[in-house]
C-alpha cells in the first residue's frame, strides 16, 4: 500500500509543494489546512494530475482539531506512515507591543501544533514505524528586530525535534527538523541580484529545495538520520559579510 503522508499547512507555499511532491511520488496526501478555499485549491491541483491527496480543515491550534485529522486519516487508510508538520505564522511587532492574545496565537500555531500534531500520529505509528518532519527556520538562529515570536516558536521546534526524537526512538518513529533560510513562495522573477549574492549558492531559495530534502528524510533507507535539524539556506547563515571603512 503507498504511504500516508500528512502535511500541515499545505495550502500555498512551502506546504503546498511538499503535499503535490509526496503525491507525484505515489504517496496517499493529507492536506491539513485551515482556510477552506487554499486547502481545497491544493486538492484539485493533486487531483487534477492524477495523483492522490484528500483536503481535511484543521485548526492545528485546536487539539479537537488534530485529533479530527487524525481519526479521518485513520478511517480513510488505516494507518500514517509521515507527519510534516509545517504550518506557521508570523506576527512582527516590537516586543514593547506584543500581547499575550498574540503570543499564544503563535506559540500555540507553530509550536504546540508540532508537539500534540506529533503526538497523536505518534500513536499511530507506533504500530509500524514511521517519521515525522517538522518545519523549524534559521531565524531559530538569528534575528532580526521584532522577530521575537517567530524566533521564540521556531526555536522551540528545534529543541522539541530532538525530544520528540528520544521519546519516539523506541516505537521507530524517527523525528528530524529543517530549518530553511530565504525561500521566495512567490515573486521569484522580482528578486534582485544583491538577493541572490547573499547566497553561496548564488541563487534564493524556492520551495522545492524544501520539499526535496523532505522526501529524503523520509525515505526508507535514511533512517540513521535522526534527531538532527537540517539547514538549507545556500550558505546565508555561514556568510560573512564584512564591510570595512
Amino acid at each position: 500500500m503507498s504511504k500516508v503522508v500528512i502535511v500541515t499547512g499545505a495550502g500555498k507555499g512551502i506546504g503546498r509543494c511538499i503535499a503535490k511532491t509526496y503525491a507525484t511520488s505515489g504517496c496517499n496526501v493529507i492536506i491539513a489546512e485551515k482556510i477552506v478555499s487554499l486547502g481545497l485549491e491544493t486538492e484539485q491541483q493533486i487531483l487534477s494530475e492524477g495523483n492522490i491527496a484528500t483536503f481535511i480543515q484543521t485548526d492545528v491550534s485546536v487539539l479537537s482539531d488534530i485529533e479530527n485529522l487524525i481519526k479521518k486519516t485513520v478511517e480513510l487508510y488505516g494507518k500514517i506512515d509521515i507527519l510534516i508538520n509545517n504550518v506557521g505564522i508570523g506576527t512582527w511587532k516590537s516586543p514593547y507591543d506584543i500581547t499575550s492574545e498574540e503570543w499564544d496565537e503563535v506559540m500555540n500555531t507553530n509550536l504546540r501544533s508540532v508537539f500534540f500534531c506529533s503526538r497523536e500520529a505518534a500513536k499511530i505509528m507506533r504500530k509500524t514505524g514511521g517519521s515525522i518532519v517538522n518545519i523549524a527556520s534559521t531565524r531559530a538562529f538569528m534575528s532580526e528586530p521584532n522577530s521575537e515570536l517567530y524566533a521564540a516558536s521556531k526555536g522551540g521546534i528545534v529543541a522539541l525535534t530532538h525530544a520528540l526524537a528520544a521519546s519516539l526512538a523506541s516505537d521507530n518513529i524517527k523525528v528530524n527538523c529543517i530549518s530553511p533560510g530565504w525561500i521566495q513562495t512567490e515573486g521569484y522573477e522580482n528578486l534582485r541580484g544583491i538577493d541572490h549574492k547573499q547566497h553561496f549558492s548564488n541563487r534564493v531559495g524556492v520551495v522545492d529545495d524544501i520539499a526535496r530534502a523532505c522526501v529524503f528524510l523520509t525515505q526508507d533507507g535514511n533512517d540513521f538520520i535522526n534527531a538532527q535539524n537540517i539547514v538549507i539556506d545556500g550558505g546565508m547563515t555561514k556568510k560573512m559579510i564584512y564591510e570595512p571603512d
